[in-house]
């Protein structure tokens, strides 16, 4: 019998980015942005663009069905108003409730970790804020499963992996700086990529998107 060899496997030691820009030794750029959920209305607008469209696209269809019943009158339309202003309200309230439970939970804050090279650039939850957001997965998981609704399901799981974002410059559409947010849009065809980073670095970070964008309009 041949002699077993034993395999020792080296684990690689754990990097502690920090939120200034710096080049690491696997050539890319490498930072971790907190963003502040309560100064920042970033991602409180994402939120209620996405419910702001499931409310239009509600909207529509409840128009649809009565316009197809043949007996559409200014009286089926008020109904359809009411209906559709009475859903918004009940969303705005959830997502307003939601929004805070979320931020409590992630202490108020955001954090992100970019990853940018000659390529694209990266964003991804760090490390504290995935803990929370799987978190909020299952809860959401769970609702969807008490509620017997198998699409909330579906978003909960998702919400409960791991989330990341890449864009690739070669296909950039625009790029806008929004100082005061300390944001840089950087926005394809059908994707929008924000990146955070803090006002030491923003010029640098800024000038290096834009001149790797050649099709991109510069703002």
């Amino acid at each position: 019998m041949a002699d077993k060899k034993k395999i020792t496997h080296k684990s690689k030691p754990v990097i502690n980015y920090d939120n200034r820009v710096k080049l690491y030794e696997d050539g890319k750029y490498h930072w971790v942005y907190d963003l502040n959920l309560l100064k920042n209305p970033s991602v409180f607008i994402d939120v209620f663009k996405m419910l702001g469209m499931t409310i239009f696209i509600f909207g529509i269809i409840l128009f649809l069905i009565q316009a197809c019943s043949g007996n559409m009158s200014f009286k089926d339309m008020g109904f359809v108003l009411k209906i559709t202003g009475l859903m918004a309200a009940i969303f705005a309230v959830l997502g307003i409730l939601g929004y805070l439970l979320y931020a409590a939970m992630s202490g108020w804050t955001f954090s992100v970790h970019f990853i940018m090279d000659e390529k694209g650039v990266v964003h991804e939850e760090a490390p504290k804020a995935k803990k929370v957001a799987k978190w909020v997965g299952f809860l959401t998981a769970m609702v969807g499963l008490f509620s017997r609704k198998p699409g909330v399901v579906g978003s909960g799981m998702l919400g409960a992996s791991h989330m990341s974002m890449s864009t690739d410059f070669a296909v950039v559409k625009k790029v806008k700086a929004l100082r005061r947010m300390n944001t840089i849009m950087v926005n394809e065809t059908f994707s929008k990529n924000r990146v955070y980073v803090t006002k030491e670095d923003f010029d640098f970070v800024y000038d290096y998107i834009s001149s790797r964008c050649p099709k991109a309009k510069i703002k």
